[in-house]
């Protein structure tokens, strides 16, 4: 990632020198200040460093976290430098600063910012180009913070989404072990089964499931598989996503494949490039996540993603993510709120209604019934924590009880629980209510401020 000479040359014609031949430092002598620390070598640092010491001030402390992460060279000088601009210490690595630099939303960047950040991560792909005109790289434009943007450790399309993948019987399905966790999805009568397993290298499916265009956005580091309707009212076609190769807040930015929009993957919104001011949020539908023995006995007409998926991926139980999803720590730096939850405790969370609300998994131990509400609406949820499973109906003026074969409401009706809805004896319903599984500090990391938090 070292600069060619002629690049160095021509950023080193843009100083300018102050009247009496002194050099004045300029806009473009930080710019080109900041990309010899980046990607050029230790004899390069003397000069770069004493002309971002000369200029002083916060607005440089973002592209010192870049080259803080990327430079080939010693670090502790540029952290040296940190710490003097900041007048603290947040404690030394790149984690510990974008973890402060999240924390300082008043720390806004040198104008020279958005292109080093961009030219760095050219370097690294230059596909990435589709996502980083100068033009949507305007702090105004973007509904996210462009220094809280990190690159994940892949290229664009690194982690290969799935576009309509073969499905095969559930007999036929000898790979998949009883325990093996899948997302369950059914929609007016077409019900399938995508393992974890396989889901974790891919992190990403376009398909149409019961005549409905849907994507699942599967972001492994914050433990969320969410389905989202493609299709928006007012556009042509349905939107097809894969995955950036970007990270916010540890979270994946995925894109559509039509206007290279950056997207959250959390709140289904589009928030760097031509999309973000459209206005969109996609639509969620219901999804769970359970034991394939669970789901085949529930759903036994249900086919299940083949193991032949076209890639070259050790599809093991077990295997993708293992260390991650062992540990208690984070793998890219975010700010957690652990005075209620740890940072990797789950939790099931709904939007809708007008509101947000999350439930501990740790409520359906022992696969319990919870008869709560959101806002004004009564709801029933149906969980286990060992399976990591939960699912949400609305219940009217009624409360439910667990029974050996579904459910009984208050007067003893029995219910039968569905994938769409519960059912009465007498073929009375009520329906199913999207919600997913998700970390503690991604739920409360994008919707803290606005989320209910069930106590107990």
């Amino acid at each position: 990632m070292k600069l060619t000479r002629r690049e160095i040359a021509r950023l080193a014609a843009m100083a300018a020198i102050a009247p009496g031949g002194a050099l004045a430092v300029t806009d473009e002598d930080l710019f080109t200040a900041q990309l010899r620390l980046i990607f050029s070598g230790p004899e390069e640092y003397t000069s770069a460093l004493e002309t971002i010491g000369t200029h002083g001030g916060t607005d440089l402390i973002p592209g010192l976290i870049i080259a803080l992460r990327f430079t080939r060279g010693p670090r502790e000088p540029i952290e040296r430098l940190m710490i003097e601009l900041a007048g603290e210490d947040p404690g030394r690595g790149w984690f510990n600063w974008m973890l402060w630099q999240e924390k300082r939303e008043d720390v806004i960047p040198h104008p020279s910012y958005s292109e080093v950040k961009r030219l760095m991560f050219l370097r690294i792909d230059p596909n990435f180009a589709v996502f980083l005109k100068p033009e949507y790289l305007v702090r105004d434009r973007m509904k996210i913070r462009l220094e809280e943007i990190t690159w994940g450790g892949v290229v664009k399309d690194g982690i290969p989404s799935l576009d309509h993948p073969t499905l095969i019987a559930a007999a036929d399905a000898s790979y998949l072990r009883d325990d093996d966790l899948v997302f369950g999805v059914s929609i007016n009568g077409d019900t399938r089964a995508y393992p974890l397993r396989i889901m974790g290298w891919h992190e990403m499916f376009n398909e149409v499931i019961g005549g409905v265009p849907v994507a699942l956005a599967y972001c492994t580091l914050c433990g969320s598989g969410i389905l989202f309707e493609t299709s928006v009212e007012g556009r042509n076609s349905p939107f097809v996503f894969g995955s950036s190769g970007f990270l916010y807040r540890s979270n994946k930015l995925m894109f559509d494949r039509e206007t290279h929009s950056l997207w959250n993957q959390f709140t289904g919104q589009p928030v760097v490039g031509p999309l973000t001011d459209s206005g969109i949020t996609l639509a969620q539908r219901p999804i769970a996540i359970d034991t394939w023995s669970n789901w085949q006995r529930d759903n036994p007409w249900t086919r299940v993603l083949a193991l032949n998926t076209g890639f070259q991926r050790d599809y093991g139980s077990g295997v993708v993510y293992r260390d991650y999803f062992a540990s208690p720590d984070l793998m890219f730096p975010t700010q957690v709120d652990e005075s209620q939850h740890a940072q990797k405790d789950y939790v099931f969370g709904i939007r809708m209604f007008g509101g947000a609300k999350a439930w501990p998994l740790t409520a359906f131990k022992g696969g319990r019934v919870l008869n709560d509400r959101m806002l004004d609406t009564p709801l029933v949820l149906i969980g286990d924590h060992d399976t990591r499973t939960v699912r949400a109906y609305e219940r009217g003026d009624l409360t439910f009880t667990r029974e050996a074969d579904g459910l009984t409401s208050s007067g003893g009706t029995r219910w039968s629980v569905g994938e769409d809805a519960l059912t009465a004896e007498d073929g009375t319903t009520f329906p199913r209510v999207a919600g997913h599984i998700a970390y503690w500090f991604a739920w409360n990391g994008y919707l803290g401020a606005e989320s209910e938090l069930y106590g107990g």
